[in-house]
């Protein structure tokens, strides 16, 4: 049956199709969608797991004991899951084992632009690049079977275009896969120093049969035009160089992107007068074909960061694309703020009021960071607010102690902050971490953690009691408060920087975007009471705005709140009857 899919949902689909038994993956955009989406079979068991490298570890679990298994995450979550990820490529697989890493050329909703196809060549793992729904689901199910074929695990490595768009695809049915038996092996898989050593020798003869088949397999292709320009290329560049080109320019188009064929490259390049090289980020495809000794053009007029578009390409190759009508430079900024009633803005309120070098984490808090709150110093990546906070205050001792906090997330705290805390337990610096607790992970769509108690499927799970948690860790003072009440996040703030030992506050609300959170009526403003001091503008709540020397209230985003009330010394914020 042929149908309009999402590339996350085509990849899902090609796991069902392809008889894998199960997933575990870390949310992150834009790879989120791939497991939400797998989880919907009820013949594959799925589920979140608590940071990337524990879902590649169960993922490899499954593999060992013969099922086809499949882990998901985005491109920064790859750097967490390199420790297993070069260690399986020494062991090799039972069953099929596969995993997606999805890049964010672009940042669109990243921290920074890595190209994952370096993670490929360095741990010397086949990867995989799709350039529509439609190969993303047969890639998907290829995969597998080059898994087991070669005893590797395989990375398909998608892009937020791929990812996030939609194209035609055919669906089939699921394939009944016989579990592969599990047979101890241990110098497959006991990765000592003895039994390694005898496991790098069949990676590089993997790499060299891998490169064999690469030069004439179903990934790569060539298609045959115009002979005056040969492009190669991959991934959404694809798309994009078939609309600048058209018939005017031969493509090899490389699928499979790691190992690179050799003797296909060099055929193609003796078919064309001219050779260039189309590919996001770094010259991977374009170091290689300058190390066979091919003449190309690369990155010396292509970009290496950003996200590619048709009319880029035609622009830096000098060439003319049919182009739409462009937006008009002049309008509004709509800068990304936290949503109104959002249950950070109190506590970030309140750390900028008390002038606090605030160190920060990975999430949808991250926000604190700009206008008008100005309420965060840094943030590099998931789980580091807490281990830096502990290394900033080493560093400056009694000078940084009682006036600089780290704030984490409840999800980023389960993900890799329980390490940091248990440092700052251990190695006794005086530091105070915020974990802001909103019951969800939400920057990514409000998926489940193991604090909130529901699984995937929003099921009954096991639940992590943080407060606990963080007693046993080490913490003798855990301090749970309210973010809309900001009275009490002042004091409270205040006794634990002044306290002469480490400590944990929570500041715990739900997200006041899950569905269960009641809202409540929009505030009213008082005309006659407002003087127009603009003191709740300071919290940069987006239903309050300022019009004719008044402040307005938006009831169509105001939820109810009240923390704008605790500002307003005139008692111009009223609560609606009725």
């Amino acid at each position: 049956m042929k149908t309009l899919m999402l590339g996350n949902k085509a990849l899902a689909r090609g796991l069902y199709e392809a008889g894998c038994s199960i997933v575990s993956s870390y949310p992150g955009t834009p790879s989120t969608e791939v497991t939400e989406e797998a989880a919907k079979y009820d013949e594959i068991y799925c589920e979140w797991a608590p940071n990337e490298k524990v879902a590649m570890e169960v993922a490899f679990g499954a593999s060992l004991a013969g099922k086809r298994s499949f882990c998901g995450m985005k491109h920064v979550g790859l750097n967490v899951a390199a420790d297993p990820l070069f260690t399986c490529s020494y062991t090799g697989v039972n069953g099929g084992m596969v995993i997606c890493v999805a890049d964010d050329a672009g940042m669109h909703s990243s921290q920074n632009e890595q190209d994952s196809r370096h993670y490929a060549i360095a741990a010397k793992v086949p990867m995989l690049e799709p350039s529509d729904s439609s190969e993303t689901l047969e890639f998907t199910k290829r995969a597998f079977e080059l898994s087991e074929k070669f005893d590797t695990p395989v990375i398909i490595k998608m892009c937020t275009r791929i990812a996030h768009s939609q194209s035609v695809v055919e669906t089939s049915e699921r394939i009944n896969i016989e579990p592969k038996k599990y047979e101890k092996n241990a110098p497959k898989y006991v990765m000592m120093p003895g039994y390694a050593k005898l496991r790098h020798p069949f990676v590089e003869k993997r790499t060299e049969a891998l490169t064999e088949y690469a030069e004439n397999c179903y990934f790569n292709r060539v298609e045959m035009a115009s002979t005056k320009i040969g492009v190669i290329t991959s991934s959404t560049s694809y798309q994009y160089v078939k609309e600048v080109f058209g018939e005017n320019a031969s493509i090899l188009k490389l699928g499979m992107i790691n190992p690179l064929p050799k003797n296909l490259i060099l055929d193609f390049a003796k078919k064309v007068d001219k050779l260039i090289i189309i590919e996001e980020l770094d010259p991977i495809i374009e170091t290689h074909c300058r190390a066979l000794g091919l003449d190309v053009t690369g990155k010396d007029v292509m970009p290496i960061e950003g996200e590619f578009s048709q009319s880029l390409i035609a622009e830096k190759l000098g060439l003319s694309v049919p182009t739409g009508k462009k937006l008009e430079e002049n309008l509004p900024i709509r800068p990304p703020v936290m949503c109104a009633g959002c249950p950070h803005r109190g506590i970030f309120f309140t750390l900028s009021k008390n002038k606090c070098t605030v160190l920060g984490d990975i999430g949808c808090y991250t926000l604190g960071a700009v206008a008008p709150l100005n309420a965060m110093d840094m943030t590099l990546c998931m789980g580091a607010s807490i281990s830096a906070v502990h290394g900033f205050n080493k560093a400056n001792g009694p000078e940084s102690q009682n006036k600089t906090v780290a704030v984490i997330g409840d999800s980023t705290f389960m993900h890799s902050g329980m390490t940091g805390l248990a440092n700052i337990a251990y190695n006794q610096s005086n530091s105070t971490v915020i974990i802001l607790d909103n019951s969800i992970t939400g920057m990514t769509g409000h998926q489940q953690n193991p604090t909130t108690g529901y699984n995937i499927k929003g099921d009954p799970a096991g639940k992590i009691d943080l407060e606990t948690l963080c007693r046993a860790i080490g913490f003798n003072r855990v301090r749970v408060v309210d973010p809309y009440n900001l009275a009490e996040c002042d004091a409270v703030l205040k006794e634990e920087l002044a306290a002469d030992e480490p400590s944990v506050i929570i500041s715990r609300r739900p997200c006041v975007l899950l569905k269960y959170v009641k809202i409540k009526p929009a505030l009213k403003l008082d005309e006659n009471k407002c003087i127009g001091c603009k003191s709740c503008m300071r919290l940069g709540c987006p239903a309050i705005s300022f019009k004719n020397k008044k402040i307005h209230i938006d009831s169509t985003l105001c939820v109810g709140c009240g923390v704008c009330q605790q500002l307003c010394k005139f008692d111009a914020l009223k609560v609606q009857e009725g």
